[in-house]
């Protein structure tokens, strides 16, 4: 019986690998080293985009009704939202904060009487 040589498919399947430089993309075990890794890294930084947004939008907020109202700051804002039951996330009153400053200053109106 004949051997079987297995460099073709052992090949292949190394190759799809290969997204790294130097013996990241050389050989085997580094490769998946590497890629597991990469995942780990993706992962951790996904929670921290999350993160960096509700920051920007918090300043966004903030920085708009401080504008108009010297005494008045984005925690009284959210508080007062949360009291009046209104439900509005962060990420839309940054947008309406940015697009239309009258908008979120008839918001704050209202909910301050």
């Amino acid at each position: 019986m004949t051997r079987i040589r297995r460099r073709y498919i052992a090949q292949r399947r190394r190759t799809k690998f290969r997204l790294f430089r130097g013996a990241h993309s050389r050989l085997t075990r580094t490769i998946t080293q590497q890629k597991i890794r990469a995942l780990v890294s993706a992962h951790r930084d996904r929670d921290g985009k999350k993160r960096n947004f509700r920051r920007l939008w918090i300043i966004r907020i903030n920085a708009v009704i401080r504008e108009r109202i010297v005494s008045y700051s984005y925690s009284r804002l959210i508080h007062d939202l949360y009291k009046k039951k209104l439900l509005l996330n962060r990420k839309i009153l940054a947008q309406i904060a940015i697009s239309n400053r009258n908008c979120l200053y008839m918001i704050s109106n209202e909910i301050i009487k």
